[in-house]
This record gives structure tokens, sequence and C-alpha cells, in this order.
């Protein structure tokens, strides 16, 4: 039946590869479980509601995905959206969290209806293909920054933004011995990869878990709260109360209406859709290209199944009391692992949707022991710049502005607009204008209108 239903063979996948996968995807982002109402719990909202509702926004999205377009993306609530749902919406506009889920539930109601009538679909395909191995690379940089900074390896700095970690100090047992363990799951990870072992991202996020467990018992490893560094030993398992999902289930009908100021709510969501569009094609692109799954033109097929399934999550998501739903850069850590199907997808989602139950023992896994495997899928990913014809400055110039505005920007969807309005005008003044769809003329005018005014 599987087999039918996902197209296995045919897809040079089965089973075994497709379920080994879905855990890699889910490990590498299961963080979100514990993040998500870390940021959103800033609004009031209660943080035992928003993390059932992120592990059903979760399931409700990778679902969609397979089911509408049998791809290995997983979804859940996006990172970044969250912080701009909670600290600029909220508490920033002086909305209420019930306000700021309307305009995440208009926002995908929106996107529906983009996804019909295939404008999200055209973007996708306006995309020269030079841009598109920019933003696999892009990403890949990304999450391995992300990777980074998840294991502590790279903290803030007064004087340079960023540096690297000091071994020495009082936090040396707690962030220091953390960002160790992180770098021996690297290598954990970099020699079962080397030695081909068959879910090697997996078991390199286990094995590093499982020695920041044995480094805590011998003391290495000393949990620090204050400096985000919890005990990794699980002291519970599971959870059936699930009575939470109650105080934010359905509070986006319950929004005091009278209270929007209907200028700036249009805003709200326009800057809600604005990133979470570009936030999305970006990973379709990045992990697609990874995978191998875009045609001969530079197009992936059944992306509007896709696309939908991103939009359905995200009204879901609302109703649910979650900020946008979207699809998942960690994807690409699936994908690595061979996943190539929806049945990946169904995977994580199930496992989302088990972690509601099981929230105690997932939100033990430490950042330090899933860092590895971002770091390491962030090389995989920055394989694909080698495709970019560097020798032609039309095309690696907006390539290398794209990829090197993810990281440093802290988004994806900047990279693309950077990159887009850099290859617009690039071409069109050096007179390559022939090289140009008609839809990236109407990107640039867009992006550069959001510089503006946004």
């Amino acid at each position: 039946m599987l087999e039918n239903f996902f197209h296995l063979k045919e897809n040079k996948t089965d089973v075994r590869t497709e379920i080994m996968a879905g855990i890699t995807t889910f490990m590498t982002m299961a963080y979100i479980l514990a993040v998500n109402p870390s940021i959103l719990s800033a609004t009031g909202m209660d943080g035992s509601a928003i993390l059932i509702a992120t592990a059903l926004a979760s399931f409700v999205g990778c679902l969609a995905m397979a089911l509408m377009a049998n791809y290995p993306f997983a979804l859940a609530p996006g990172m970044g959206l969250n912080a701009y749902f909670a600290y600029t919406v909220v508490l920033g506009m002086g909305y209420s969290w019930q306000i700021a889920l309307l305009a995440v539930f208009v926002e995908g109601l929106i996107f529906i209806v983009l996804s019909l009538t295939n404008v999200r679909e055209a973007i996708f395909n306006s995309i020269p293909a030079t841009l598109k191995l920019a933003v696999s690379g892009g990403i890949g940089l990304f999450i391995a920054f992300i990777g980074l900074q998840n294991a502590k390896l790279i903290v803030n700095s007064d004087s340079t933004l960023l540096t690297y970690q000091t071994f020495k100090g009082e936090t040396f047992h707690s962030v220091g011995m953390g960002a160790i363990l992180a770098l021996l799951g690297v290598l954990i990870t970099g020699i079962l990869l080397v030695k081909k072992v068959k879910g090697g991202i997996l078991f390199g996020i286990l094995i590093t878990w499982v020695l920041g467990i044995l480094s805590e018992l011998v003391g290495l490893y000393v949990p620090n709260p204050d400096a985000g560094m919890y005990s990794v030993i699980p002291t519970s398992f599971v959870s059936f109360d699930f009575s939470a999902i109650g105080l934010t289930f359905g509070q986006v009908f319950k929004a005091d209406f009278g209270a929007i100021r209907v200028l700036e709510f249009i805003t709200v969501i326009f800057a809600f859709l604005f990133v979470d569009i570009f936030d999305t094609l970006g990973t379709l692109i990045g992990v697609a290209t990874k995978a191998d799954m875009l045609d001969k033109d530079g197009k992936l097929p059944r992306i509007k199944g896709a696309l939908m399934a991103d939009a359905v999550a995200t009204t879901a998501g609302a109703v649910l009391g979650t900020s946008t739903t979207t699809t998942y850069v960690e994807s690409a850590s699936g994908v690595t692992e061979g996943g190539r199907t929806g049945l990946t997808a169904i995977t994580t989602g199930i496992l989302f949707l088990l972690a509601a139950v099981f929230s105690p023992l997932f939100l033990t896994i430490p950042s330090f022991a899933t860092a590895p495997a971002l770091i390491i899928v962030g090389f995989y990913m920055i394989a694909n710049v080698v495709k970019i014809n560097f020798e032609d400055p039309s095309e690696g110039i907006p390539a290398f502005l794209a990829i090197a505005a993810m990281p440093l920007a802290y988004s994806i969807s900047e990279g693309i607009a950077i990159g887009v309005i850099s290859y617009t005008l690039l071409n069109l003044v050096t007179g390559r204008s022939k090289k140009i769809n008609w839809l990236m003329y109407v990107l640039t005018v867009l992006f550069i209108l959001k510089y503006i005014f946004l």
C-alpha cells in the first residue's frame, strides 16, 4: 500500500530510508517545541497550550504536504515569524495575541487563493537557475550558522557582533561543555557519514545526547538554566494532559475587531505574507535542489500541492493557536538521509503528534545534540554552489550576494530579495535584459518598495 501511494521505487527509496529520514528531520526540528512556547508566551499566551498547538499544527502541515504533494518537506511554526508575531505585532504595536492570530489566519486564506491561482508557482518558476542554486547554498550557510549558535560555539560579541566560544571561566562546565560536546557530535557524525552508515545524522544526534547524559552524571556537564543550559537526563517521559489547548484553540475568532486599526492591520498581514512567501519558496528551492527534484527547466513538479499544504497549515495553525506554520529548512537533514517522498513528511508529522504526549522526553534533547546535524546539513547544501558560473559576473555576483545575505541578515527571504534585485539590475544595466523573466521585474519593484516602506 505504501508503495502504491508514495511511489517509493519510482523515487529510488524504500520504507526504512523514508522513516529514518523522517525521524532525522524531526530530531533537527524538535527544538521548535521548546522555542515556540518560549517566544509566544511573551504575549501572555499559555506556554503549555502553545506547545500542544505547535505539535498539532506541525502534524497537520506534514500530513498535508504528504497527501497533497508527496514530498519529504516538513512544516512547523516558523522561526522569525514567531518573533515578529510576539515582539512586533503584540508587544510593539500593542495588539492582543488574538488579533495577531487573526492576521495569521487571514494570511493563510490569502495564501490558499494565491496557491489556487498559480501566483506562487509562477514566482518559483521565474527565479533563474543561478539564484536557485545560490538559495540552496545560502540556506546551507544559514542552517549551519543556526547550528553553531544552538551549540553556543558562535556567541554574541559587543565589539565584533559575533565571536567564537571561550572555553574558560565560570561557564565552562555548562556552556563550554555543551560546545565541546557539539564539536564531538560534528566529528562523530562526520565519521559515520564517511563510513556510509545509514542514518548517520540521526545516530550522531543520539550519540551526542548520550555523551551529554554521561557528562552530566560524572559532573563534567553542569546544567545552568540562566545560561540556557538545562539537564539532559530525562526525569519524565509522558504527559496526557491536553486541556491547556482550550486556552488558544479558536481564540482567533474571539479577537476584538473593534481594536483593529485597518491600515496597520493590512501592513501586518502583508509582512506575514511577504516573509512567509519567500521563506517557503527559498526552502522549497534549496531543499528540492539538494534532492535533485527540479526538472530540466528548473521547475518543481507538484509545487502547487506543496504550496497549498503550506497555506493550509498556516490557516490551521492560527485556529489551533500558533504563529505562521511554514516549510522548514531542516527538511534538508531528512533529504540528506535519503528521504524523497511524503512518507518522510508523515513520519515527521506523527512524531510531532507523539511529541504532544512525550513532550517531557523530547524537550530534554539538548540543542548541542541537534546542532551537529544542522552543521553537517549545511555542508551538504553548500555543495550546490559549484554549479554556479562564477566566471560570468552577471550570474556570479547576484548569487554571491544572495548566499552571503542569508546567514548575515539571518533571513532566507532577505537573501532572495537581495539576489533578485541585484540579478535584475545588473543584467538590465549591462544590456542582458533577455535573460530576465517579466515577473522578475515585478519582484524587483516589490522588494525595493518593501525596503522603502516596511
